[in-house]
């Protein structure tokens, strides 16, 4: 189940005490969550902030921010309609895309025999990208292999971004939940943006804020100027107002609470550190575990991937063989929830992993 944020628990006891009534939001959400959540992103002292050269709309969770924006470009990209995704993406990408009537492509990402960066095969991919089609990135802790490019490849891969003149498209699921430092997480958007791409964002705060069901996320387009993003934002109110009319507020709030209140983003930013803490706690005991079974393989990429997720290099045949053998539980492709590990169960696991890869 997920872990409830001390933060997160306050911030809703101070929301519920202000009484606040129940109308509609605004088409784009809360003003002021989208405010803080582009200054999450972007960081305070952001020049698109300081230049009002963005909008923020409230989106439901990611995946309807990711939506909103994929309406967007569908509508008015003028260029090459394709969006090309790494390989492997989360699962739900491609039918977000394609079901707001964009096409979808992809570049090579993850290396099998590594369980790392297919670095070189990403920039040859990429180098073939048809100029002026949109490129999805991962912002950080890819989903679903764990790995991310270092800041030099993120440097390298900017440069061809922009020499191919793609259009970057963000997904931030996890800022925060990564590293545990939430400016750290956000590296790479910050270096896009300190070298003059203007981006497309999708953020969500159900992993970072452990507000899963309460479906908090945003939307954002970084525009030439001011003027831009005024006729940008009257063009998402357009699309959004048939899809939803308005998004939900109690998550909003909950969540401008904790990042406009200083004691509780004090707590939050502890409370973040502590679940990265785990996660990456969890992934050396794995290590740690296989190695002490015996195991002469090499496990280094399990404590080098970050985030919620891991891929093991398990073969299908393995995956059917713990499942059966020691009611061990992951996805066909050996990837596991780091998350589901636990100090009670870890034991298990690698004892398990072990036996199935020896």
């Amino acid at each position: 189940q997920p872990y409830v944020l001390p933060s997160v628990v306050q911030a809703e006891q101070n929301v519920i005490q202000k009484k606040l009534n129940k109308e509609y939001a605004p088409i784009g959400g809360e003003g002021d969550f989208c405010k803080e959540a582009a200054k999450l992103a972007f960081g305070a002292d952001s020049s698109v902030i300081a230049d009002s050269r963005y909008v923020t709309v409230q989106g439901i969770s990611g995946t309807g921010s990711l939506r909103i924006g994929a309406e967007l470009i569908s509508k008015h990209w003028p260029l090459n309609k394709t969006i090309y995704l790494p390989k492997p993406s989360w699962g739900n990408h491609t039918p977000i895309f394609k079901f707001a009537g964009f096409n979808v492509g992809a570049y090579t990402y993850y290396d099998p025999s590594t369980c790392g960066l297919n670095f070189a095969g990403a920039m040859e991919d990429i180098k073939n990208i048809p100029e002026g089609s949109v490129i999805l990135l991962h912002a950080c802790a890819h989903n679903p292999t764990g790995v991310d490019p270092i800041p030099e490849q993120w440097k390298e891969m900017s440069a061809l971004i922009k020499q191919k003149n793609l259009l970057p498209y963000f997904d931030m699921a996890y800022q925060g939940f990564a590293s545990g430092d939430v400016d750290k997480d956000a590296f790479a958007l910050r270096y896009f943006i300190s070298e003059g791409h203007n981006v497309l964002l999708a953020q969500s705060f159900a992993k970072n804020m452990g507000l899963y069901g309460e479906r908090v996320g945003a939307f954002t387009v970084v525009c030439a100027d001011k003027d831009e993003a005024a006729r940008v934002e009257s063009q998402i109110k357009i699309l959004i107002r048939p899809m939803y009319s308005n998004p939900p507020r109690h998550g909003a709030r909950v969540a401008t609470e904790v990042m406009t209140n200083p004691e509780l983003r004090a707590q939050w930013m502890k409370d973040v550190k502590f679940m990265a803490d785990r996660i990456i706690s969890m992934r050396t005991q794995l290590r740690d575990g296989l190695a002490k079974n015996g195991s002469s393989r090499d496990w280094k990429h399990i404590t080098d991937q970050i985030g919620m997720f891991a891929f093991t290099g398990m073969t299908p045949a393995q995956v059917e063989q713990i499942t059966k053998d020691y009611s061990v539980y992951l996805t066909k492709d050996g990837r596991i929830s780091i998350a589901g590990i636990t100090s009670g169960n870890v034991g298990h696991l690698a004892e398990a992993m072990h036996a199935v890869t020896k």
